[in-house]
């Protein structure tokens, strides 16, 4: 298949990191598209494609890891290199799961040095007999990076881990993080080498690759991407101590689809995104979807699985018998726990031990019946904490084996050597429990390995030859990600070592009956929830999520991380202040509707009274006999004494349930009785939680009681709120009230009252004066200002508007709302209603310069 091809690089975050390594040259297999080179301009952050289609239209998904599923080693002659699929690799597993006709590309690094005169032949070879892109990192940068950067900032921290000393974990190095942007860069160069934005899905793995959606979306705007986390995703009390927290967060984002194994990780990625960048997800239809400058970002909560036919495979294999055959032997008479784990400081090697000791110790029955076989895989990374680990284990297997072993006989049996698979089902197929006390791991599908190995073969639960039905028993730790799944296994938290010590004389002194429904149980699991299973959902929740991509306007805005992309519905734009101002000069009669809070005044201005400026403004507008302005808000009469020098301005006050159609006019009462007894009942349950939350108060209207929770704890305020809804609906379930949320509050107030009914109110009134409304602004940032949005297709529809009214329903802040229009904050609200009155039928007014110098003469008149 033929690709588009795109040849500029991308800058780093910054802008100024220094380039590190000579350019390749580019794979011969694309074909190379002319363009101009101002349109490859990073500045402009627009998706770049080709008008030149690809020779084959055919669905392609590239997927891009760290390493490739490929194997290279060099040639007995030493002349050039051996490349083999790498079976063990999760990464070439998944492709039993998507679709047969779908072609898979990958990019990543190889896990062997290349020469840089040979790369380009070695591209050659990967690319033509593998499919594989590789992206050769020069040895200072992969140093950093990988050593550095992800291994002793990222995985740590992942791993709850904490830099407290510069002696433990590392301080942070911020030479590391331009490494690792920079060497996603690299990652990115390649991908953009062979992509096809328009046909192509990109899936992105682990956390090596975090910033790389960045990259991308920076260059493909509408390309569908989903990144998967194969590692925890800590708390964000962990999290928020990353000194590059927001970069990455907002990095992540720019993907469509991001998964976790495990719906803690998730919970704890969603808790981030609230607590650091203000966004916040809906759950809808059992998806959930966190709504970011009017992107849908989907969160997947999948577990990955194992690939069924590769351990069924081994199972059958000649040699693994012949091992099995000879375990038997080794352990006859003896019952086998088996530990299998990476050499590493969280897999929690030490604490099994010690729990096998308090096993031989508090059990003496045990003692020369049980054998802990402890297979330590070689380790990954390296460091003085690896290295204290594996003193302290080699010193805890020669204490057991010198206090409990005897002659024919050592209590534990410590591997320390590369096992194959092969081998290891051996072990698996021999051993009565297996034991997982990491303290925090990604997934570990080391039991599911297991169980399927124990359903393979034929025994009872000792090493002898004798048949019987499968049975198995898992002891694993409650920090793994693998262990919501293994609702059958003892779980334990593995540092408690009594308790888990005590959970291994449990696991093998159980009944057989009951190991074998256990083993049942997770048999059924693991074979129907494999590898093929977990690419496949993920890839159709990734076309789901992506399904509306080119059928949006979408914009590229924000410098180095802060990019992102503004994401519109093809009938939701943004307000032109000159097509308005066109349509006000054509109109005769003119509704003008304006929400306060929010809209006329940021939410986060501390002095809530209108400025000399919006009040010159609104005056104007009133001052027009064309126009009818009404400012409706949730507040209270108090806005009446604020904007009292507005004196043709119409107010509704409480959401309509006070309403007054000039300064010279009494307020009214629009509600539908006066009974407030309710409050009597609704004030007490408020209290309860405002005690109980801190940071929340409440607020006594005439009409209504409203609680906010805007300064509390985020995600304890939301909570709380939803809460309070749930008891105030049943407290109040015969009062005549409605019991509604909004931002940041829970409100109580009579039935019948709302925006939208001041609204139809106003326009009515209109009409039956003959003055029926040809121009209509509506104005609001609120849920409740949905209220009125709505009303007006009806309006036109009774006649109370005319049918050929301008009718330019805005909301502020780009978000799902029913206005067709948007402007992004109150200076632009306040911009745009200065225009309609500079373009007003009044005497002329104060400029706004002139409006400012009165503004400095007050301030400075205070300050005196």
């Amino acid at each position: 298949m033929l690709s588009k091809s795109y040849t500029n690089l991308l800058d780093l975050a910054s802008g100024n990191f220094p380039v590190m390594g000579r350019e390749k040259k580019r794979l011969p297999r694309v074909m190379t598209v002319p363009v101009d080179i101002s349109e490859l301009d990073d500045d402009q952050a627009n998706s770049v494609s080709s008008d030149v289609p690809s020779s084959i239209i055919q669905d392609r998904i590239i997927i891009v890891a760290n390493q490739l599923p490929v194997k290279a080693k060099r040639r007995p002659d030493n002349k050039g290199w051996a490349l083999s699929w790498d079976d063990d690799s999760l990464l070439l597993q998944l492709k039993d799961g998507l679709p047969d006709d779908m072609e898979v590309l990958y990019v990543g690094s190889l896990r062997v040095d290349v020469d840089p005169s040979e790369q380009d032949d070695v591209s050659q070879l990967l690319l033509e007999k593998f499919k594989c892109v590789p992206a050769f990192l020069p040895p200072d940068i992969l140093s950093k990076y990988y050593h550095g950067f992800c291994k002793q900032h990222l995985w740590p921290l992942f791993h709850y881990m904490l830099p407290f000393a510069a002696n433990h974990g590392g301080r942070f190095d911020r030479s590391l993080w331009e490494a690792y942007v920079l060497a996603n860069k690299i990652f990115s160069q390649k991908v953009i080498e062979v992509i096809n934005p328009e046909d192509d899905y990109v899936w992105i793995h682990d956390y090596h690759l975090m910033v790389l959606p960045t990259f991308l979306r920076r260059k493909f705007i509408k390309l569908r991407m989903g990144f998967f986390l194969h590692s925890p995703f800590p708390s964000s009390e962990i999290y928020r101590t990353l000194p590059v927290r927001e970069e990455i967060l907002k990095a992540l984002l720019n993907a469509d689809l991001i998964g976790f194994h495990t719906f803690d990780y998730a919970r704890h990625f969603l808790s981030c995104c609230s607590r650091i960048l203000g966004v916040e997800y809906q759950s809808k239809r059992g998806y959930i979807g966190l709504e970011y400058y009017g992107r849908t970002i989907g969160v997947k909560i999948m577990p990955v699985g194992i690939h069924m036919g590769q351990i069924q495979s081994v199972l059958k294999l000649a040699d693994k018998d012949w091992r099995v055959d000879e375990l038997k032997q080794q352990f006859e008479g003896k019952t086998v726990l088996l530990g299998v784990d990476d050499m590493d400081i969280f897999k929690g090697v030490n604490l099994k031990l010690l729990a096998m000791e308090h096993l031989l110790k508090e059990h003496p029955k045990w003692q020369g019946r049980a054998v802990l076989v402890q297979i330590a895989n070689p380790a990954r990374g390296k460091g003085s904490d690896l290295e204290e680990i594996q003193a302290e284990i080699h010193a805890s297997c020669k204490r057991i084996n010198e206090t409990f072993g005897r002659p024919g006989y050592e209590p534990v049996v410590f591997i320390d050597r590369p096992v194959s698979l092969s081998e290891r089902a051996a072990y698996y197929t021999v051993a009565e429990c297996l034991v997982v006390t990491a303290v925090r791991d990604g997934m570990n599908l080391t039991p599911y390995e297991y169980i399927v190995c124990r359903e393979g073969v034929s025994y009872s639960g000792s090493c002898s030859d004798s048949t019987g039905p499968r049975k198995s028993m898992l002891v694993v730790s409650e920090f793994i990600g693998c262990s919501p799944s293994l609702s059958g296994a003892i779980r334990i938290n593995p540092w408690n070592i009594e308790a888990t010590g005590e959970a291994l004389n449990e696991a093998i002194s159980m009944l057989d009956p009951e190991k074998q429904l256990r083993h049942e149980k997770h048999y059924k699991y693991v074979s129907l929830h494999d590898v093929a299973y977990w690419s496949r959902s993920f890839y159709q929740d990734l076309e789901r999520t992506c399904k509306d991509h080119f059928r949006r306007r979408c914009w590229g805005i924000g410098l180095s991380f802060g990019f992102r992309v503004v994401a519109l519905d093809p009938n939701f734009k943004k307000l032109s202040i000159d097509a308005i101002v066109s349509a006000y000069l054509r109109s005769k009669s003119r509704a003008i509707l304006l929400d306060y809070d929010g809209t006329v005044m940021p939410q986060t201005s501390m002095n809530k009274r209108p400025s000399q400026r919006v009040i010159s403004i609104i005056n104007t507008l009133c001052a027009d006999p064309k126009n009818m302005v009404f400012v409706v808000s949730g507040r209270g009469k108090t806005l009446g004494e604020w904007l009292s020098s507005c004196s043709k301005l119409g107010i509704a006050a409480e959401h309509g349930y006070f309403m007054r159609w000039s300064a010279d006019e009494d307020w009214q009462a629009c509600g539908q009785g006066n009974d407030f007894g309710w409050i009597q009942m609704a004030e007490p349950v408020m209290q309860l939680y405002t005690e109980a939350t801190d940071g929340s108060s409440i607020e006594k209207k005439e009409s209504a009681l409203v609680w906010h929770h805007r300064d509390a704890d985020p995600g304890f305020g939301s909570s709380q709120a939803k809460e309070m809804l749930d008891h105030l609906e049943s407290v109040l379930a015969n009062e005549p009230v409605a019991v509604k949320s909004g931002q940041y509050i829970v409100e109580v107030k009579p039935q019948g009252v709302s925006k939208g009914v001041v609204a139809e109110k106003i326009l009515s009134s209109m009409a039956e004066k003959r003055r029926q409304a040809d121009f209509v602004l509506c104005i609001g940032d609120d849920r409740s200002d949905e209220d009125m949005f709505e009303i007006f297709g009806g309006a036109v529809a009774s006649g109370t508007l005319s049918s050929n009214a301008s009718i330019f329903a805005c909301t502020v802040g780009q978000k799902p709302s029913k206005a067709k229009y948007y402007l992004d904050d109150t200076s632009e609200v306040v911009l745009m209603l200065e225009n309609l009155a500079e373009a007003s039928d009044v005497p002329s007014s104060p400029s706004s310069e002139e409006v400012e110098e009165e503004e400095e003469e007050e301030e400075g008149e205070v300050s005196l």
